[in-house]
């Protein structure tokens, strides 16, 4: 069964309209920042350029956590570049990469 994430965290990079939408429509929450070209487009367009779009920062600061994880497992050579020919074997590696690294 397909599950719905209790919360969604993403950089700038996602931050377009039609992902934000989909977002909503879905009814995942999300915190992703404003790029700067989409904050200086709203305030141009003053009142028909919509207000922006809620940001927790404290949510957003959670998502370096992850993002340090997965540089982490990226320096696993056969991880970043998927070298393995099963996924079993992949997965394996996926799974002791982080046990290897906490010991």
């Amino acid at each position: 069964p397909r599950t719905r994430p209790g919360h969604l965290g993403a950089d700038k990079g996602y931050s377009s309209r039609a992902v934000r939408t989909w977002l909503r429509r879905r009814k995942i929450p999300h915190t992703i920042p404003e790029r700067a070209d989409q904050i200086r487009n709203r305030q141009r367009r003053g009142s028909r350029g919509g207000r922006p779009p809620a940001f927790d920062k404290q949510v957003y600061k959670r998502r370096n956590v992850a993002e340090r994880c997965f540089n982490r497992l990226k320096q696993w050579r056969g991880i970043a570049t998927r070298y393995d020919k099963t996924v079993e074997s992949y997965q394996a590696a996926v799974a002791l990469a982080p046990l290897l690294m906490w010991a």
